[in-house]
């Protein structure tokens, strides 16, 4: 199976209300689809403090460590109350 073939599922929480989102798909399909929050995460790492954001990782753990960064960046105190983590379907 090649790596662009194996499915997986990105977990979205977020904290204060203990919400769960969940988005399945190949990498390359997730990354489109989380495309905004990247690119808004990217704008913001200008800031004293904000990490350096990668719109197009290249494993599912490096997407997984840049949308949390990215939801970081653009929270207004630093703890955005979200974080994420994935599982392989297939």
């Amino acid at each position: 199976m090649k790596k662009c073939d194996i499915i997986y599922k990105v977990i979205k929480t977020k904290w204060r209300n203990d919400q769960k989102y969940e988005q399945v798909g190949t990498l390359a399909k997730l990354i489109q689809a989380y495309s905004y929050t990247l690119e808004v995460g990217q704008s913001w790492e200008h800031e004293k403090g904000n990490k350096k954001i990668n719109r197009n990782p290249k494993t599912i753990q490096a997407l997984v460590k840049n949308l949390d960064a990215a939801s970081t960046n653009t929270a207004a105190n630093g703890d955005s109350g979200v974080s994420y983590d994935f599982e392989v379907v297939s």
